[in-house]
């Protein structure tokens, strides 16, 4: 579904990404694991578009994504949900998740009912603005924006960071929900390995801006973690 061969990504004249080769199979959990400053967060962007140039192969449902805006990106089922979350503060609820469906290709301009069995909170609070919800429920919001575009892949940055204990769960259930039941591709950049290891079909480490390890799940081991992971 997704794949890349020999990227390059650049801010300026830097390059952040440096020969990443990777491939995303429908249906499937990757997760993108690293310390702080490795990529991890350029490589999202790269994927929508958003850094200042690439070299190299950067493909989508057999598409070349390399000089595709990041419109047309999202027109073909790519969701990105930032880190940061970037919703529309003074948006009521409603109005934000309504953003999303600007990407779908059918027209619809509804919201679709199961984003509001994921996140009931969202339903309770339709009416109020986004900027006026806590972290957490800001999370679930964005999560829904995104859904809204009816994606066949969905980019999460740190999903759980900063998010009350409580929230966290809901939301990594959420993640694993949307994958299992209704088999939305995730590429995830992630830091709770444990939640990594149970929920990835694969992995992929950054380390200064190169692959440094990759493999299944199952092999995202504790030496791994500790080698490229921690502080």
């Amino acid at each position: 579904m997704l794949e890349a061969s020999a990227l390059f990504s650049y801010y300026g004249k830097s390059p952040i990404l440096q020969d990443v080769s990777f491939r995303v199979e429908q249906g499937s959990i990757v997760s993108i694991l690293g310390r702080n400053g490795v990529g991890k967060t350029t490589l999202l962007r790269t994927i929508m578009g958003l850094t200042d140039g690439i070299a190299g192969n950067l493909s989508f449902g057999g598409k070349d994504l390399g000089r595709m805006r990041t419109c047309d990106r999202g027109r073909l089922g790519i969701g990105y949900i930032p880190q940061g979350r970037e919703i529309i503060p003074r948006f009521t609820v409603r109005e934000n998740i309504l953003m999303g469906t600007y990407a779908r290709t059918d027209g619809k301009r509804t919201l679709p009912d199961y984003i509001f069995e994921l996140f009931p909170i969202l339903k309770e609070f339709i009416g109020r603005r986004g900027g006026d919800l806590s972290g957490g429920q800001q999370q679930q919001l964005a999560i829904a924006r995104a859904l809204a575009m009816d994606p066949k892949v969905l980019l999460l940055d740190e999903p759980t960071e900063g998010i009350q204990p409580n929230i966290v769960r809901q939301i990594e259930d959420v993640i694993l929900r949307l994958n299992r039941e209704m088999g939305i591709t995730i590429v995830l950049v992630e830091q709770n390995v444990p939640f990594a290891r149970r929920a990835s079909d694969q992995f992929i480490v950054l380390d200064k801006g190169r692959v440094a390890v990759a493999g299944t799940g199952e092999e995202l081991t504790d030496e791994i973690a500790d080698e490229f992971l921690t502080f």
